[in-house]
């Protein structure tokens, strides 16, 4: 039994150092800041300023928004969880192309015998009310 917490601890994500609420909230608030300016800027500066050099100015405040992003709490939760998403992408065991021709050959013919079982019910069925529509009393 103690083994296996030993496993569950080793398997558990690092605790991250928490920054304090207040400059948590001072950094998105700073990520916001930028984010406007990067937006009212690109309004602002249409006419004094070419499309190309207003594209790199929005995309250099963008990219330092997301930095500051990263910096905090759940930037570091987020970075975490991509981090450990590319290692499980890593250990996936993708399948050989004739598996996979297999595995899409088989689809295509459960999906084309389904087709073919539901439009007899349906002309069954519509074959039937037509005939009970059709009698006259």
């Amino acid at each position: 039994m103690a083994l296996a917490i030993d496993k569950k601890k080793k398997n558990a994500p690092e605790e991250v150092e928490q920054k304090s609420k207040g400059l948590n909230t001072f950094l998105w608030v700073l990520v916001a800041v930028v984010i406007a300016v990067a937006a009212f800027g690109n309004v602002y500066y249409a006419e004094q300023f070419s499309t190309a050099v207003r594209v790199v100015a929005v995309v250099v405040l963008l990219a330092v928004a997301l930095g500051i992003a990263a910096v905090t709490n759940q930037g570091k939760v987020a970075l975490a969880f991509f981090g450990e998403s590319r290692t499980e992408l890593r250990r996936i065991v993708w399948p050989t192309r004739p598996e996979a021709m297999q595995t899409t050959l088989i689809v295509i013919g459960v999906t084309v015998l389904t087709s073919l079982i539901l439009w007899g019910f349906d002309s069954i069925i519509v074959s039937i009310i037509n005939f009970l529509t059709d009698l006259r009393f």
